[in-house]
């Protein structure tokens, strides 16, 4: 018999337009895709199982919905927190990552399990990968969760601080084509299963993956094994943007403590279902969505099982500076942008303009022998 899934945990990287996330207008919209999506998952749950949502968090556009199976395991987390961090220009969250974790205690009353869940959208463009391996860096040495009722830590801890981790969202690695290989010749190889196999040796966050320069320890399903999901021409279902090379910018990965660092190929998670969603056409990405069955929780009232510590990483002493720098800077600049907006009719420009316009005809009907 099919059941629902225990755990479901939805991401988006642009929530809303940009000027009203970084003036903190978020609240509506999270609300109201809150209980969206919370009656479509009761809806088409096999057999009509309750949600309840766990845990949310918003910064700017990049936003986490956490949902728990009422009949399952909602009942037994506890210890739930969210973060967020900034990784735009001063910090602003633009680009960046949100944030969720909390523990389900076992059933016969062990401490049971951390899940860490992040949802992060990095920096664009095929030649800043660079940008892309500093994002990931931050993200890790400031998304930073407090110490818990359960004593793992008495300071403030990363991500890899938990028994389980996934993370997703619009990472924005690109592939970098085999030199010679023609924009036709690329697209012909991306549209069939064996020609994607070849060119997942060009994608660039495997690659970082494998160095352990980003994503550091965490697995990821046969990506390969679907078409690329950026960049689509909008209102299309199967046809890419001719200024941009496709490439898998929308990713899933996951590892647990029982993971062999030393073996990423090889995971106690196991991905049931990778696969993105052809017929969204809204956006220029096509979303992806992942089915993990998990290994079995452990007993008994020993300590929480977490994974092992990637050495690279220590935490930013200055995180909290950073952190509401980036939020002071982002309200001012979008209520500004909202302001000009507004006066625009929906156009910042416009609005600057009429501004500009608008002040002259001050500074001239003050002092008419002005000339402006």
């Amino acid at each position: 018999m099919r059941t629902a899934p225990d755990i479901v945990a939805i991401g988006f990287q642009e929530l809303l337009p940009l000027q009203l996330g970084l003036a903190g207008l978020s609240k509506p919209v999270m609300r109201s895709r809150d209980e969206l999506i919370r009656s479509q998952l009761e809806m088409h749950a096999p057999q009509h199982e309750r949600y309840v949502l766990v845990a949310k968090a918003v910064n700017v556009g990049i936003s986490l919905l956490v949902y728990a199976r009422d009949d399952t395991v909602a009942t037994r987390i506890v210890d739930v927190q969210t973060q967020w961090t900034g990784c735009g220009p001063g910090w602003m969250g633009n680009k960046g990552a949100v944030g969720a974790r909390f523990r389900i205690a076992a059933l016969d009353g062990g401490p049971g399990e951390v899940y860490t869940f992040v949802n992060a959208h990095l920096t664009p463009h095929q030649h800043k990968l660079e940008r892309r391996l500093a994002d990931y860096k931050h993200i890790v040495q400031t998304l930073l969760f407090r110490p818990t009722s359960t004593p793992m830590t008495r300071e403030y801890s990363n991500i890899y601080h938990t028994t389980h981790l996934f993370f997703f969202g619009d990472l924005n690695f690109r592939v970098d084509p085999p030199s010679g290989m023609t924009r036709d010749q690329f697209e012909a190889k991306i549209r069939t299963e064996h020609g994607r196999e070849e060119l997942q040796y060009f994608d660039q966050l495997s690659i970082a993956r494998a160095a352990g320069k980003a994503l550091t320890g965490l697995r990821e399903g046969d990506f390969w094994k679907f078409q690329c999901t950026y960049k689509y021409v909008l209102g299309q279902v199967d046809e890419y943007h001719i200024k941009r090379t496709p490439a898998w910018t929308d990713r899933i990965l996951f590892t647990t403590d029982s993971d062999d660092p030393s073996k990423l190929l090889e995971s106690s998670i196991v991905p049931l279902v990778y696969t993105p969603i052809p017929s969204y056409i809204a956006s220029d990405h096509k979303p992806v969505m992942a089915l993990l069955r998990l290994p079995p929780p452990p007993t008994g009232a020993g300590l929480v099982r977490l994974l092992s510590q990637p050495a690279q990483f220590s935490n930013d002493p200055y995180w909290i500076w950073k952190r509401y720098t980036g939020k002071v800077l982002g309200w001012t600049v979008g209520w500004v942008w909202c302001l000009f907006w507004f006066v625009g009719a929906g156009n910042a420009v416009v609005g600057i303009c009429g501004s500009l316009l608008g002040m002259m005809g001050v500074v001239w009907w003050n002092n008419p022998n002005v000339n402006v």
